[in-house]
């Protein structure tokens, strides 16, 4: 597993291998010993799995606050999408700051996500298909979003508001610029 530091602190870029032939291919898209060599401390509890029809669809950028804070590994089975992660974690030098990956099933990259950072994607094909592990339980008490094209956040989107497909919680969040980070 080839595994890239991003920009932003803890986040990171995992390419498993892929080994192909005339039937298609293989790969071991987690193994717990090797993923440790790189993160050590981290137990997933729950594997999550999105569907999206359209091409453009946002979910994000969403947050679990502490003691259900998660720490995300994401990929994709279908599609592609470009992944965002946000700094949020009070008083680091790169508070605000975010990074994007585009993950999808042909390249295989996953992003690890850690506690104290926004999360997003928007797909860049229709029928995409987002899986994730996720070390907490979800609490419906402790979930939280902010606007994902917060001005204040300057993220480069591949597609502006008039294009993206929203839930109604993701339209209604809040700007960065009123955010209060629990982290």
């Amino acid at each position: 597993m080839d595994v890239t530091e991003t920009r932003l602190p803890d986040v990171k870029v995992f390419r498993p291998r892929i080994f192909e032939d005339s039937r298609g291919y293989f790969t071991e898209t987690y193994t717990q010993s090797k993923f440790d060599t790189h993160v050590s401390g981290l137990t997933f509890v729950q594997d999550n799995e999105s569907y999206s029809r359209k091409i453009y669809t946002v979910r994000g950028l969403h947050y679990q606050a502490p003691p259900f804070a998660q720490d995300k590994l994401v990929r994709v089975l279908r599609g592609s999408v470009f992944d965002v992660a946000v700094d949020v974690r009070s008083g680091s030098s790169t508070f605000g700051q975010w990074v994007g990956e585009e993950l999808s099933h042909t390249n295989g990259c996953q992003l690890l996500v850690p506690k104290g950072f926004l999360h997003g994607f928007m797909t860049l094909e229709p029928d995409t298909i987002v899986a994730y592990k996720v070390t907490a339980h979800y609490d419906g008490a402790s979930d939280g979003a902010v606007h994902w094209a917060s001005e204040t956040l300057g993220i480069d989107w591949p597609a502006g508001p008039d294009q993206a497909v929203l839930s109604d919680k993701d339209a209604a969040a809040p700007p960065f610029d009123t955010f209060n980070s629990p982290f």
